[in-house]
């Protein structure tokens, strides 16, 4: 009955050692909690059964049966799911008061992340159903411009949609934050022509990284973001350019893979972080610290130089 952990891990990946440090914190505070690595390509059978395909990826497991998965280092997410999995039901409980406006926050804010969001299970390039499948492939067909969420790799988000818009199964679609519907109503759209009306276009990739080097007059590529960066150099990035009070925007290069290797391409700079000033590369972390080193940081930021 207790909860078990499933880490597939390998060990040319550094992430996986940094989520080793976690799992061993999380087993001093969960006694309760069984963890458990195993080592990806050595157990090919075992991974392709889960569909495990990049590492690292968290399995949680009670009475042998799999109640949720999590994919990547993402150190407070394991913590939460391993706190609320490990403390008794494998599904939350509905929330109420506070807890519920804070999640209604959350899932607009999911629901409004781009023009057209899909609510799916997996992800475009690897679709854990067939209803996500066929919607994605109908997306594609058109040329529609997409971002999409993983409804398996948050249970909260996965039963709070449900009653937030009305909608009982998955995939759901939204346009400008409005629902459109699942397949089905996809599909009625398609035939009568108006789902080339509805949904947005994809743009050319050079257009689109275009649009967003060019989305605030400071913007900055890194892995994670400002509240949680998620490698080294991001992390003293964020710092060095906070200390000058320059207001600034941020790009998740791990959340968008077309933009992450686009945009190597596209500014001629092999590794991230990346920084931008209005529409200009300034260029990674040694760059920013010659820069602050000889007090030419703040007039770069603020345009002047």
């Amino acid at each position: 009955r207790s909860l078990v952990v499933v880490h597939f891990w390998a060990p040319w990946a550094p992430q996986c050692a940094q989520m080793n440090d976690v799992i061993a914190a999380l087993a001093k505070e969960h006694l309760q909690v069984t963890f458990v690595k195993l080592e990806a390509e050595a157990l090919p059978e075992v991974s392709e059964k889960y569909e495990i395909t990049s590492v690292p990826t968290f399995l949680f497991f009670k009475n042998s049966q799999k109640i949720d998965r999590l994919d990547g280092a993402h150190a407070p997410e394991l913590t939460k799911k391993v706190q609320r999995h490990g403390s008794g039901s494998s599904v939350p409980a509905v929330p109420s008061g506070g807890a519920k406006e804070e999640l209604n926050v959350r899932l607009r804010k999911l629901i409004t992340a781009a023009p057209c969001m899909l609510f799916m299970k997996g992800s475009p390039k690897e679709p854990r159903c067939g209803f996500s499948k066929q919607m994605v492939e109908i997306l594609n067909k058109h040329g529609v411009s997409f971002s999409s969420f993983d409804i398996f790799s948050d249970e909260e988000v996965r039963q709070g949609l449900k009653t937030y818009s009305n909608w009982p199964t998955y995939p759901q679609l939204y346009v400008a934050g409005e629902l459109i519907g699942g397949l089905d109503i996809v599909k009625e759209l398609e035939a009568s022509g108006e789902l080339d009306t509805i949904c947005p276009k994809a743009q050319k990739l050079e257009d689109r990284l275009k649009g967003l080097i060019n989305k605030a007059p400071v913007m900055l590529f890194m892995k994670g973001s400002k509240e949680m960066a998620r490698c080294g150099f991001s992390k003293q990035i964020i710092e060095i350019i906070n200390s000058t009070g320059v207001d600034y925007e941020t790009f998740d290069i791990l959340e968008d893979e077309e933009v992450r290797q686009g945009l190597k391409t596209f500014s001629n700079w092999p590794t991230y972080p990346q920084l931008y000033v209005k529409g200009e590369l300034v260029g990674g972390l040694d760059i920013v610290k010659e820069l602050k080193e000889s007090g030419e940081l703040l007039p770069v930021l603020k345009g002047e130089n």
